[in-house]
């Protein structure tokens, strides 16, 4: 018997005990919507010291989201105070602790204790943490994040380096910039916003470039206080533009999964034009000129690369790193670049999620063998074998131009009524079957046939195969698969 919510009525409900893992962007997610739904008995546990995720992490100069602001915010924490269409992203950061703060979950979340273990057994999760902690939870929420672990590149000589060298998601605030030699490896989003940031500073900047990006011209206009005060005084404008933009945004998603769309055509057209139109040297120009299509990579939005790669100051280095030494940069021309400071923007593993935490299912089985190829589960959310352990934007989920604040909000929805099942008791475990999972990997693999990012490129998005590890329908469809779990598709015990 269920009542209109999905689940037992009052005095009926098993009580659940729940883990969240990470109190980023959708851990704090996490820990509300649970609030919400009178699951109150739940812990958040954080590795850092404070809230923020990937905003915490990253404080490079320069750092944004490519999302507009109004979009990447919680449905249910719209703000009037965004500094800008693609606000800077300590502003971000400050937006995720003050909805923890305002929404009191803070008090529940577990500070500086990284989860390393997850095990289950008798029905039920045992967690432990690196201080020495341990948890026995009904249910586990994996909100770790997709881009969160640094990839260092494999350049000889790296650690010989005499200046300051460091990953951009590992700033080191106390290194002088003012005037410096500054050299930026890779091409990445971060280090064209770090080039616009910098190039003015520094006594000279170098970009070291392996692959060309395409970018597109995209500006990024600040809200003036009428403006701010106009949301604040009419919330409804706010929840307007939010609608506005994810329906926008839904194209472009849209637009990626076909890569003979008109919409498509669009972007590199604009592209393309940005690049004619801005680049002035002939020779720099075609430096800059891609050898694959528009949004095969992950798509980089800037008002203000090409000019700032023309500074004075900057140089775009197209030859081949051979090394570092001890002074520089030392390229396949035999030329020695030298520096002062090194910043390595050359991205993160995406495919970690979870790991390197130990994650132990049924029977004994590990995470790490089943993933030994690579990460699956079925619709990013369940693993097969891996029953009340739910992930926010887990493997092969949307992770294109969009936002994934909305996309976890839309997952979270989906996995509350898998709880539900739990809670109700009309199940003490749930987990995607294999038979589920297989399939919607075969239909996945396949519809990434017609995909953008199977042009030609090679990018983050792609696996081992060559398969881009995401979700390769129109957006509209994830929206209509996570209204309602497919019962059948879950193995309930």
């Amino acid at each position: 018997m269920t009542n209109g919510n999905g689940h037992g009525g009052q005095g009926t409900d098993r009580p659940l005990r729940v883990a969240v893992i990470g109190a980023g962007m959708a851990g704090i997610l996490s820990a509300i919507k649970l609030t919400d739904a009178g699951i109150t008995d739940f812990t958040v546990y954080e590795k850092a010291d404070r809230v923020g995720g990937t905003w915490r992490e990253n404080t490079y100069p320069g750092l944004a989201c490519d999302v507009p602001s109004h979009l990447y915010s919680y449905s249910f924490a719209l703000s009037p105070d965004w500094s800008h269409r693609f606000s800077p992203g300590p502003e971000i950061q400050s937006y995720l602790e003050r909805v923890a703060e305002e929404s009191g979950i803070v008090s529940s979340i577990r500070f500086g204790d990284e989860v390393t273990r997850c095990e289950f057994t008798g029905g039920r999760w045992q967690i432990e943490t690196a201080g020495g902690h341990r948890d026995d939870v009904d249910v586990v929420i994996a909100a770790t994040g997709v881009l969160h672990q640094p990839r260092y590149p494999d350049i000889e000589g790296i650690d010989t380096f005499e200046g300051a060298i460091f990953h951009s998601a590992r700033w080191d605030h106390d290194v002088p910039l003012d005037g410096a030699r500054v050299a930026i490896i890779g091409t990445g989003s971060t280090a064209i916003q770090m080039t616009a940031a910098l190039v003015e500073r520094v006594g000279r900047l170098a970009l070291f470039q392996r692959t060309a990006q395409w970018i597109f011209p995209q500006d990024n206009p600040s809200y003036s206080e009428e403006e701010q005060a106009s949301f604040r005084s009419d919330p409804s404008a706010l929840t307007e533009l939010h609608a506005n933009l994810s329906q926008m945004f839904g194209v472009f998603a849209n637009a990626v999964v076909d890569a003979d769309s008109p919409e498509i055509k669009m972007v590199e057209q604009a592209c393309l034009d940005n690049l004619e139109n801005n680049v002035r040297d002939p020779e720099l120009r075609e430096q800059l000129r891609p050898d694959y299509r528009a949004a095969c990579k992950r798509l980089i939005m800037s008002a203000d690369f090409y000019e700032a790669i023309q500074h004075p100051n900057a140089e775009l280095v197209t030859e081949k790193i051979e090394r570092i030494e001890a002074g520089g940069v030392r390229t396949a021309d035999g030329r020695l670049h030298e520096f002062d400071v090194i910043v390595l923007a050359t991205g993160f593993k995406a495919d970690a999620f979870m790991r390197p935490m130990s994650v132990i299912g049924r029977d004994g089985q590990k995470l790490a063998d089943l993933w030994a190829d690579r990460p699956s589960a079925y619709l990013s959310i369940s693993i097969p074998g891996f029953p009340n352990f739910f992930m926010l934007n887990g493997p092969n989920g949307p992770v294109g131009n969009f936002s994934l604040i909305e996309v976890a909000e839309i997952q979270f929805a989906y996995i509350l009524q898998l709880i539900d099942r739990l809670r109700s008791r009309e199940a003490r475990e749930i987990c995607a079957t294999a038979e589920a999972t297989d399939a919607h990997e075969a239909a996945r693999v396949e519809a990434a046939k017609d995909t953008i990012w199977v042009t030609g490129c090679r990018s983050w998005y792609l696996d081992d195969r060559g398969i881009p590890a995401t979700w390769p329908w129109p957006f509209d469809r994830f929206r209509a698969v996570m209204e309602a779990p497919d019962f059948a598709a879950y193995e309930a015990r």
